[in-house]
């Protein structure tokens, strides 16, 4: 079986919301979006305090070429265009909204017909992925209209789909490939016609035998998709590392990129969003992220729900808390050694800071998951989890239930936070967060699929 060549670890595997389907979560009171979401330059906005707003309108425009369009996940009225705490604690301008129902703009397809033909020109496809605001939703955020322009004197010769979703604990991806297969591959051939290519490659590692099933039987109507089973190895997500797998090339050192071995990476939620985009008109305004961890106890409310995103913190994280056992505590990462910001209460929902400040304990009665960040840092969900089971000052270890791990989805990506009071009882009072360099007390386990 496939894999990389050179390194690789091989962490406990802890898919423990890969078998619960996506739920909705209901939308926030208020948001505020970040006009700095991206990898590039900040967006520019397009509102003003007073102006009134539908779901999926353009807010914020991208100000140069590596830039993103930003567009509100919710409708109402903007209440504030001003600088605000970001996850860093660093002031940042954001967009603040109040929501009023759920109105959304007009041109969005909000069917679930599944819409195949797309008889777009490759630079139609490209400018319709940039005015949606896609970014890669693999936690780098780089804008995806970039990503598929490929520079003179390059050519593309294949495209790969990240399906690897190689941390231990993540499962939004896997989600979105089982429950949106058949719109992840009209998304798959939009992008080898946007980048004029025959063969496009989709990586999953052979822990998700449902989805290379799934997504191979549907390959069948597709043609040049090919799905490849990988060899279960970290950190094989890795653009380098999974094109070293799937096509035996390796892309040079810095300043080399994916194009100059023929290859264009593409994650299998943006995927996804690139179809919602061009398909269905849908801007950015979504995304699956995982929120888990071995510190959930029963499940006294339904699982897996589908919500917006301020909330990422707030209100998941509520419904985390109390499905966890007294004492129990989790903290939750980007990935191995990522360098991640944590969140505190009034924080924002971020994680595309590279904080690198020594570490510290947290704050008593601090509480927080990080969401690995995708637009507006909530990427595809919460990463792996501190292994704290053995140790005796944190209480954990705590017996789990097979119903204990959900899939939430929540709209607004460029989420932020406003409140995570601490009624929520997310942060047991008389414990910290052993070595983050922000409170991160997680006490719940899911998978939160955001819609931002």
């Amino acid at each position: 079986m496939k894999t990389f060549p050179i390194g690789g670890v091989h962490p406990s595997e802890n898919k423990l919301s890969g078998a619960k389907p996506i739920e909705v979560l209901p939308l926030p009171d208020a948001v505020a979006i970040p006009l700095a979401q991206h990898i590039g330059a900040p967006a520019a906005a397009k509102v003003a305090k007073g102006d009134k707003v539908l779901t999926g309108q353009l807010i914020a425009e991208a100000s140069s070429f590596m830039s993103a369009n930003i567009h509100s996940p919710i409708s109402g009225t903007v209440t504030a265009v001003d600088a605000v705490p970001n996850g860093q604690g660093l002031r940042q301008v954001m967009i603040t909204i109040k929501r009023e129902g759920d109105e959304w703009a007009e041109g969005i397809d909000r069917s679930e017909t599944l819409v195949r033909e797309c008889a777009l020109s490759s630079a139609e496809i490209i400018a319709r992925i940039k005015d949606a605001g896609i970014v890669g939703m693999g936690g780098a955020t780089f804008p995806t209209h970039v990503k598929l322009s490929v520079p003179p004197g390059r050519k593309a010769e294949a495209l790969i789909i990240n399906g690897v979703e190689c941390e231990p604990y993540l499962t939004s991806d896997h989600r979105t490939m089982l429950e949106h297969g058949e719109e992840l591959l009209v998304g798959v051939t939009i992008l080898m016609k946007a980048i004029a290519v025959e063969k496009a490659y989709i990586g999953i590692e052979n822990n998700k035998p449902d989805a290379i099933a799934h997504l191979r039987k549907l390959a069948e109507g597709y043609k040049g998709i090919e799905v490849v089973p990988l060899k279960v190895k970290y950190p094989q997500g890795g653009e380098k590392q999974l094109i070293a797998a799937v096509t035996g090339r390796e892309v040079p050192p810095p300043p080399a990129l994916p194009i100059d071995v023929g290859a264009v990476v593409c994650n299998a939620s943006t995927t996804y969003a690139v179809y919602q985009a061009v398909q269905k008109n849908k801007p950015l305004i979504e995304r699956v992220v995982t929120v888990t961890g071995k510190g959930v106890k029963g499940a006294e409310e339904p699982a897996d729900p589908h919500g917006h995103a301020d909330f990422g913190i707030a209100r998941s994280g509520r419904r985390a808390s109390r499905r966890c056992g007294q004492g129990d505590q989790r903290r939750s990462d980007d990935g191995p050694g990522d360098g991640q910001p944590r969140f505190a209460r009034d924080q924002g929902v971020f994680g595309h800071y590279g904080d690198e400040r020594p570490r510290r304990r947290a704050p008593r009665g601090f509480a927080v998951h990080q969401v690995r960040q995708v637009r507006g840092r909530l990427p595809d969900g919460a990463r792996t989890l501190l292994p704290l089971e053995n140790d005796a000052e944190e209480g954990l270890g705590r017996a789990r239930r097979a119903d204990d791990h959900l899939v939430y989805r929540v709209r607004l990506l460029s989420g932020f936070v406003s409140l995570v009071p601490a009624a929520a009882g997310l942060g047991a009072s008389g414990q910290a967060d052993r070595d983050g360099n922000h409170p991160c007390a997680c006490r719940g386990s899911q998978e939160v699929n955001l819609r931002t």
